[in-house]
């Protein structure tokens, strides 16, 4: 069975052009959703992938009406083969129930693997080059040093337990007691 899906992303839109391509490509069943590509909680997608079965094949009129990002298209696409149905985006012409089609969305994957490997490499060397510089990149530390010391003094005199220590500066009870540990208490 041929399923389409058709998206668009504002109320003002209209899936009008693509419902009239996937019905002249054979789309027997077709889901209509008004949601942004970048969501994951779109309804008609996940009832889409909830009722596809082996031998259905899934169509599109092109594939950033699937989604907008390459992983989450890497992530759609395995869903699809794990049920056993093939997909097809009409604009592109990938249909991954040939061979040929099958080829290509393993050159995307690769590419998609090679461009998250680039980015990862970018930011561990800018951490790396802050760090060098003196910078210290992330969230700021919620306690200032004097602060700390002064939870140590208190729960290691006794004055006060890690709990009320935690309540008293606004931090998780965790948070004590990982500074009771690096203080060796």
């Amino acid at each position: 069975m041929l399923i389409g899906y058709a998206r668009v992303s504002t109320e003002e839109q209209e899936t009008g052009a693509q419902v009239a391509a996937l019905r002249a490509a054979g789309c027997e069943r077709i889901f209509h959703e008004r949601a942004s590509g970048g969501r994951w909680d779109r309804p008609e997608l996940t009832r889409l992938l909830d009722h596809i079965r082996k031998g259905d094949v899934v169509v599109v009129w092109k594939l950033d009406r699937l989604s907008r990002s390459l992983k989450d298209l890497l992530h759609l696409m395995e869903k699809i083969d794990s049920a056993g149905a093939g997909f097809r985006s009409l604009t592109e012409a990938i249909d991954t129930t040939t061979a040929a089609g099958r080829m290509m969305m393993q050159m995307v994957g690769v590419f998609a693997e090679f461009e998250r490997a680039m980015i990862r490499e970018r930011t561990m060397a800018g951490l790396s080059e802050a760090r060098r510089q003196g910078r210290h990149p992330g969230r700021r530390p919620k306690l200032s040093d004097r602060q700390r010391d002064e939870i140590r003094r208190m729960v290691a005199a006794g004055e006060k337990t890690e709990a009320e220590a935690a309540r008293l500066f606004g931090v998780h009870r965790s948070t004590i007691g990982r500074i009771m540990r690096e203080a060796g208490a």
